[in-house]
């Protein structure tokens, strides 16, 4: 049975690989693989895609999506802030914004959901993550900047039966994952995925009296159904969550009257729900003839308090596409298709002061209506090449033109090579996605005329592989270049004091270098070593390129998995080491002294996992920053935060020192 991968996932597949798709709607099929390892470079699409396999994922401990990322040398995840827990994803140097985040091919963790969507999705729940650099396909907009991270879900169509997840750590947080999927009758199935995590205790490491990461206590629930047919496939789903972040000082440490100040408190209290329906009609299964359509809403309600700053957020998503996709013969290809979404804002910040302040910011709101086509050309085993454009018009900004092209020439075994260009925009949504600098007594300068962002992605790649005395070697080179014509620049230099958010013209630049080589050293054993060069500019209007701050200019990574035993025992290890940056304009103490240095130093990380596989369970103990090294001082003033000089954002290392976990999981 043919099947529509970009519509459902899966269909009928082992939850280890995607099968091929009828169409390919969103670009997650899996063909040619360079090694026979957990993480995979696609050789048979167009664009230059890596998939992260449940097997990956459990190399780690991966509570959620901000840890998946671990043994991968392409994506970094760091924290915003010492405050809150707020983390954002870092590709070709860019920050999180500029990655388009997919679930299952709709878009999702946007705007308000940005700083803290990370921890929103359970690792236990993921299937697979697929990883796109560079502009993706028009298929899914015009979002994707500096890549595309589609998650994909664990499917109801996958085998029926009970799957249980425990995990506890040094830190005393413990989580439970519960899932089960139900085959019914005439094709029906259903799954039911439980997510419960809670921190039992705070901990201030470097005894400055905050706590070093906030207490977090999390439910969320996703229920979801599918019906597969030999010509039609429908799914539906409904996600829930509901979240409590409790951080801020615990003890006080001023130098004077510390009764007379009340201790800096930190809350965010979320609640989410999600809904979706797709339903894909196969008219031609000859020649993969296809018609799909998804429709998706959201509903994100936070309330947070900053010491004596509230803000709260409302935000309202709806989306919906509508494809058609069909082959002629082997050579051709076109897909098409329209899309509608809209997004509404509703925003209040509260300034607690003696007389008591309440501003009701003006409604965010934006519809976009457009269409895309698409063509791709084979010849197979050798090019690939695919073209594509889309037009929209926005209610904000009028019309939009996004052209893009991706091609990947095979000329000879074992090298292949991917090229690819293309326009990527964002809408600026500047208090809902930098609400973390509210932790920090900075005054927060937005311009009232912001611009839609806007950039040219242009890279090239070399892959090579190769079978060497039974062993599968591989690798791979990659070169990306970013340029923005309109950037919302965050200027933490222009004063200390202040954080100002504007348009600039020309904003941002960035060279992006990547080397990376994976080998099997012995039978079950697998060695990955990488290098990566980020060179980001940032120009806040004043016409000189200095490097963006909080950003490490490299970065090596060496990962290492032994797999004894035909797979009972399975040991991990990944170093990570990253490399010197520099930090925004330090302001000056009393004294005239600076607060913080000008630049930081380089810092390495090591994290372990050892686990045991039977037949229907397994269990796992590791540890993550085994080396300890954390950042000394993340918070600035943090004696007296009620001072101009307070400031939670100048992070650029870990804040918890190493910790140990363990963990079960138990299917039946």
């Amino acid at each position: 049975m043919l099947m529509l991968t970009g519509l459902i996932g899966t269909v009928g597949a082992s939850a280890e690989e995607p099968t091929d798709s009828i169409g390919d709607l969103f670009d997650t099929e899996l063909q040619e693989v360079v090694v026979k390892t957990a993480s995979r470079r696609k050789l048979s699409t167009a664009t230059n895609s890596e998939l992260l396999t449940s097997a990956e994922l459990r190399r780690a401990a991966c509570c959620n999506l901000g840890e998946s990322f671990t043994t991968n040398p392409s994506v970094d995840v760091s924290y915003s802030d010492a405050a809150t827990g707020a983390r954002q994803i870092r590709l070709l140097g860019l920050n999180g914004t500029y990655v388009q985040m997919m679930h299952e091919n709709i878009p999702f963790l946007r705007g308000a959901a940005a700083p803290y969507g990370l921890s929103y999705v359970p690792g236990p729940w993921m299937q697979s993550i697929q990883i796109s650099k560079g502009a993706a396909s028009v298929k899914n907009g015009y979002e994707s900047v500096s890549g595309q991270i589609n998650v994909e879900s664990r499917k109801p169509q996958g085998p029926q039966g009970l799957q249980v997840n425990g995990y506890f750590d040094s830190e005393e947080k413990g989580e439970l994952n519960l899932s089960g999927n139900l085959h019914l009758p005439r094709d029906w199935s259903g799954s039911l995925l439980l997510h419960g995590e809670h921190s039992f205790k705070s901990h201030d490491g470097n005894d400055d009296g905050f706590i070093d990461m906030p207490a977090i206590s999390q439910l969320s629930a996703f229920n979801r159904w599918a019906c597969v047919r030999d010509n039609n496939i429908f799914q539906a789903g409904v996600k829930l969550l509901t979240e409590r972040r409790r951080s801020g000082q615990e003890t006080h440490h001023h130098p004077v009257s510390p009764d007379e100040l009340p201790l800096y408190k930190i809350r965010l209290d979320t609640r989410r729900a999600e809904a979706f329906v797709k339903n894909g009609y196969i008219f031609d299964q000859e020649n993969d003839g296809n018609i799909a359509a998804m429709v998706s809403a959201t509903i994100h309600d936070q309330h947070a308090l900053y010491g004596m700053k509230e803000y709260d957020v409302i935000q309202k998503e709806f989306y919906a596409q509508l494809m058609f996709e069909r082959k002629w013969g082997e050579h051709h290809a076109l897909s098409s298709g329209l899309s509608f979404s809209y997004d509404n804002y509703r925003q209040w910040l509260h300034a607690i002061q003696k007389e008591g302040m309440v501003s009701r910011l003006p409604i965010e709101h934006e519809g976009v209506s457009g269409g895309y086509a698409q063509y791709t050309y084979t010849l197979p085993g050798y090019l690939i090449a695919m073209g594509g454009i889309r037009y929209d018009y926005s209610s904000l900004y009028g019309s939009l033109l996004t052209p893009r092209l991706h091609i990947r020439w095979t000329p000879a075994e074992p090298w292949s090579f991917n090229l690819s260009a293309g326009i990527g925009r964002h809408t600026p949504h500047p208090l809902a996605e930098y609400s973390y600098l509210l932790a920090s007594s900075r005054s927060l300068v937005i311009d009232a005329d912001l611009r839609q962002e806007k950039a040219l992605n242009a890279g090239l790649s070399a892959s090579w592989r190769k079978t060497l005395f039974d062993r599968e070697f591989s690798l791979t080179a990659e070169y990306y270049y970013t340029r923005f014509s309109h950037c919302l620049t965050v200027d933490l230099d222009r004063d200390p004091h202040g954080a100002w958010l504007s348009t600039a013209n020309r904003g941002s630049r960035g060279h992006t270098v990547q080397i990376e080589a994976t080998g099997q050293i012995i039978e079950s054993m697998t060695l990955t070593a990488a290098w990566r060069l980020n060179d980001v500019k940032v120009d806040f209007g004043d016409g000189v390129f200095r490097d963006r701050p909080l950003t490490s200019r490299s970065k090596w990574l060496f990962s290492w998995s032994y797999e004894p035993m035909m797979g009972l025992w399975q040991f991990d290890a990944t170093l990570a080491v990253n490399g010197p940056g520099r930090m925004p304009t330090p302001a000056l103490g009393s004294d005239g002294s600076p607060l913080w240095n000008e630049r930081y130093s380089g810092f390495a990380q090591l994290n372990l996992q050892i686990t045991r596989n039977f037949r229907h369970w397994a269990v796992y103990v590791g540890g993550e920053n085994i080396t300890g090294y954390r950042q000394k001082d993340p918070i600035i003033s943090a004696s007296n935060p009620w001072s101009a000089d307070f400031d939670a954002t100048m992070i650029h290392a870990p804040l918890h020192g190493a910790m140990v976990y363990v963990g079960f999981r138990f299917g039946i």
